[in-house]
């Protein structure tokens, strides 16, 4: 009996090392669906305790509610639709966000119901902004593009891509809208148009290297009979950010622009925007260190009465390790403006002078005209501070900080963990400020999530092969490349409401989950958003005091949005972001349409 057992276990134990190796060497094989399926994983075990939503309001000492200005000015509106519409990623093209719409207000948002909800019956990061045009309510996943309709959610049609993505990150957010077509990035670096009322594709245009790592996930911008899109993939090593201008009619590239340094054997893929960039900001003179970085994966700013583009840039690469890439690392970490029509260099803001958190300039810079007068740009990166510049005369007008800072200053030498905040999934993500001209306040969603850091040694950055992440972090946990992240719920969201012109805040709130959506204040004196753990928040502008708060199912990363129909204003939401980089409930992409009854 006792030889029988050990030739049981034995057994046993055979077939668990044999079976071990094949799930190993099946791991290897299929190594980003095996990195995608564990963190799902992972995160719906970390669900299983998650808190409710809270959400608490400090009005500043000195500020009393915010009145209405005199000095309020008319946003520019995006091509296509008119005012009750949402034709552009952030409404419109200069970003501002702010909805003329006064139906739902602060006496009776309280009133808020879900009225309907599309499921798109897929598990992915979804980011996608939302547009509602001609009756349709647009968005996008990694591989669809879908139209509905805005008041019942029933479905127009869905376009389904097919392609193998360059990373696995399965994420992409939005489409823009120009004369009867709808464009988007995919994440094996193309572009792609279709006809607005039937989802037919109409071209398809490269502007990237997929098996480079490089993709665009970012959501264009159409003016003029142009798109604007970049590529991503800065944190590739020997990916360079470019930015480009496609034709809208055939998707010919009519302009492309390095935003780092381009050089002998960089592809070009059309004619290049003329350009100040040599390789001397950088200082890369260790072997094994190319220029990387300065791409760009959200979204864009566009002034239609000057004709200038705003371009968000990315970090620089290696993320964490500025001792390879010596100097200012131009044009990464910057808001960059161009000439929209030849692509031609005109500015840069120079935001992070030197980066090594990876906190890239990362969401649409906007452009307002304050109560005070001046034309002023606000930023808001992944650093944690909302910044002010006078766009007449280049001036820093102030430096705000809007979420938890620590150690942001504190070097990285090889093998010492340094814990800072916000970390590099901290600040401001994909979408950025909001403005409301009747207030004259800046409002901003924020990240507070700290990462710990552990930097490689110098030749082990440099000896990084082509195409892999490159951050420089040390751990051989997949799950670290960007750092360790504090434990799962220790971590929260803000919303600052800032003056315009002063930079002082007038009230913030805090919750428990960080806020990644649009901000969206509205002529009803109310400002739309939702955080990461499904909650979807209406607050007085005035003051920050809660007018609706309740938890629609899924994490709310992507748009938000409001729109009229038929008279009717609605509220559309894009919630159940799951993807590798947040820890979030399992659910499937959805868009919900809230109104009153």
């Amino acid at each position: 009996m006792r030889h029988w057992l050990m030739r049981y276990w034995r057994a046993l134990l055979g077939a668990i090392v044999v079976g071990g190796i094949a799930v190993g060497c099946l791991s290897y094989v299929f190594w980003d669906q095996t990195v995608l399926i564990g963190s799902m994983a992972i995160n719906y075990v970390r669900y299983w305790s998650a808190p409710a939503g809270t959400l608490e309001t400090e009005v500043a000492q000195a500020g009393a509610t915010a009145q209405p200005s005199a000095a309020s000015a008319s946003p520019q509106a995006a091509s296509g639709g008119v005012e009750g519409d949402w034709p552009s990623y952030n409404k419109t093209l200069t970003s501002d966000r702010f909805s003329q719409l006064r139906q739902i207000n602060r006496t009776n948002a309280d009133k808020l119901k879900v009225l309907c909800t599309y499921d798109t019956g897929q598990y992915t990061g979804f980011n996608s902004g939302l547009l509602e045009v001609n009756g349709a309510l647009i968005f996008v996943t990694a591989f669809d593009i879908f139209s509905i309709d805005p008041s019942t959610c029933r479905e127009n049609w869905r376009t389904h891509e097919d392609y193998v993505p360059a990373t696995p990150q399965e994420v992409n957010r939005g489409a823009a809208y120009l004369d009867g077509m709808l464009f988007r990035g995919t994440q094996d670096a193309r572009v792609l148009a279709y006809d607005f009322k039937t989802g037919k594709r109409i071209w398809e245009t490269a502007i990237g290297d997929p098996k480079k790592g490089e993709s665009a996930p970012a959501a264009p911008i159409a003016w003029n009979g142009l798109v604007f899109i970049g590529n991503a993939g800065g944190d590739i090593k020997g990916v360079k950010g470019r930015m480009y201008a496609l034709d809208a009619k055939t998707g010919k590239i009519v302009w492309e622009f390095y935003l780092v340094p381009k050089a002998e054997g960089d592809p070009t893929r059309g004619p290049l925007g003329a350009s100040p960039l040599n390789a001397s900001t950088w200082g890369n003179s260790l072997q094994g260190v190319p220029i990387t970085g300065g791409a760009t994966w959200t979204s864009y700013s566009l002034e239609p009465d000057t004709g200038l583009l705003y371009v968000p840039g990315g970090n620089p690469a290696p993320d964490f390790a500025p001792n390879v890439r010596e100097g200012l690392n131009l044009y990464s970490g910057s808001v960059v403006v161009l000439d929209a029509k030849t692509g031609a260099y005109k500015n840069h803001f120079k935001i992070l002078p030197k980066d090594w958190h990876d906190w890239d300039v990362s969401s649409a810079p906007v452009i307002i005209k304050a109560a005070g007068g001046k034309k002023v740009l606000l930023v808001a990166p992944k650093d944690g501070y909302l910044y002010g510049f006078d766009l007449d005369t280049n001036a820093s007008l102030y430096k705000l900080p809007v979420t938890r800072m620590e150690n942001e200053n504190a070097p990285f030498v090889a093998g010492k963990p340094v814990h800072f905040c916000p970390g590099s999934v901290g600040g401001a993500e994909w979408n950025g400020p909001a403005y409301d001209p009747q207030l004259n306040l800046v409002f901003i969603g924020e990240v507070e999530y700290c990462t710990t850091v552990t930097l490689m040694p110098a030749e082990k950055i440099a000896a990084t092969a082509p195409g892999k992440p490159w951050s420089g972090e040390a751990s051989n946990n997949p799950f670290d490349t960007w750092g360790e992240a504090d434990p799962t719920f220790d971590w929260a969201g803000w919303t600052y409401a800032v003056d315009a012109d002063t930079g002082a805040w007038r009230w913030r709130a805090k919750t428990n989950y960080p806020i990644q959506s649009g901000m969206t204040p509205t002529a009803g004196g109310v400002v739309f958003f939702g955080d990461m753990g499904g909650n979807f928040y209406v607050l007085d502008t005035a003051d920050g005091r809660k007018l609706w708060g309740q938890n629609i199912g899924g994490a709310i990363g992507g748009g938000v949005i409001t729109y009229s129909v038929n008279g009717t204003q609605k509220i559309a939401v894009a919630k159940g972001l799951t993807e590798i980089l947040w820890p979030t409930i399992i659910t499937t992409a959805k868009v919900s349409v809230l109104g009153l009854e």
